[in-house]
C-alpha cells in the first residue's frame, strides 16, 4: 500500500473513531509501527490529526467533506449559519443548483426556501432535509455510499451529464499555492465534476481553513468563481486571495455590510 492511500487510510479511522493508537493502526494496514509514526508526522504536518501519546487524535474534525453523523459538530456552527445566509444570496427560482456535501452545505438546505428550484446532490443529509420540500425538484446521480455521501464513477457520470447553473462546493482546506483540497480520494472525482459543469461555481469556506492544505486537490483558486466566508477572516488574509486574482464574499467586522 502507497503512502497516500495508508494517509486516507489512517483519515478514515480518525473520521470514525476520533482517536487511534500507533499498534492499532500497524495492525490494520499491516505495516511497521515506525512506518505509521512516520505516516502520522506528515499528516499532523498538514493540521490534520493531533499525535498523543501512542497514537493520534483529530484535529479537525468539523473541517472534513462528509459527516460521521447526521449533526455536525456545532463547533464553528455560528460561522456556518452565516456563510449560509449568504450563499442563499445567491439563489433563484428556477436556478438550477448543486450542493455538495459538508456541514456549511447542510446549513444551506435546512434554510432553502421551498421554492421552484432543481438541486442535484449526492449527500443523503441535504437530501433528507430538502425531500419536504415539495417545491423542490431533487436530482440524485447516485454511486456507492462513502458515509453520508454517494460517490463513483457512476455519479461523476451523472453529474457530466447535467446543466449545473450554479454548484456550491465545500472542501477541507483553502490554500493560495494547493487551492481546494480534502482528505480522501473516494470524493476526488465528483468534487472536480462538480467544479468542471456548473456555469458558476461557489466555494463555501470558513476562514480558518484559508491557509491550509489537505491531501488532494480538486480545484485550483481560478476554478472558483466566488468565495463564500465568514466574518472571522482577516482583512490581511482576504487581501491576499484578491490579489491572487480571488473573489471572496465576507463581512469585514463591525462593517455594516
Amino acid at each position: 500500500m502507497n503512502a497516500i492511500r495508508r494517509y486516507e487510510k489512517i483519515m478514515e479511522v480518525l473520521l470514525a473513531k476520533k482517536e487511534v493508537t500507533v499498534l492499532e493502526l500497524s495492525e490494520q494496514l499491516q505495516v511497521s509501527g515506525k512506518t505509521i509514526r512516520e505516516d502520522l508526522g506528515k499528516l499532523e504536518e498538514q493540521k490534520l490529526l493531533m499525535r498523543v501519546h501512542g497514537g493520534a487524535m483529530l484535529a479537525q474534525s468539523d473541517q472534513l467533506g462528509i459527516l460521521s453523523t447526521r449533526e455536525a459538530n456545532i463547533k464553528h456552527k455560528a460561522e456556518k449559519i452565516e456563510i449560509a445566509a449568504r450563499a442563499l444570496q445567491y439563489i433563484q427560482p428556477g436556478d438550477v443548483i448543486a450542493l455538495d456535501g459538508g456541514s456549511t452545505i447542510l446549513e444551506i438546505a435546512r434554510r432553502l426556501d421551498n421554492q421552484p428550484l432543481t438541486v442535484i446532490t449526492n449527500d443523503l443529509y441535504v437530501i433528507s432535509e430538502l425531500i419536504a420540500k415539495d417545491q423542490i425538484r431533487l436530482v440524485v446521480p447516485g454511486g456507492y455510499r462513502v458515509r453520508n455521501i454517494l460517490a463513483g464513477d457512476e455519479a461523476v457520470a451523472s453529474i457530466r451529464r447535467l446543466n449545473v447553473k450554479k454548484a456550491f462546493v465545500s472542501a477541507t482546506a483553502l490554500h493560495l499555492e494547493y487551492g481546494l483540497s480534502i482528505y480522501t480520494g473516494e470524493l476526488l472525482a465528483f468534487k472536480r465534476a462538480l467544479v468542471e459543469s456548473a456555469q458558476t461555481t461557489y466555494a463555501v469556506i470558513d476562514h480558518y481553513k484559508f491557509g491550509q492544505s489537505a491531501l488532494h486537490t480538486f480545484a485550483k483558486l481560478s476554478d472558483i468563481d466566488v468565495i463564500i466566508t465568514d466574518e472571522g477572516l482577516s482583512v490581511e488574509t482576504a487581501e491576499a486571495y484578491k490579489q491572487a486574482g480571488t473573489v471572496i464574499d465576507y463581512k469585514r467586522k463591525g462593517s455594516a455590510q
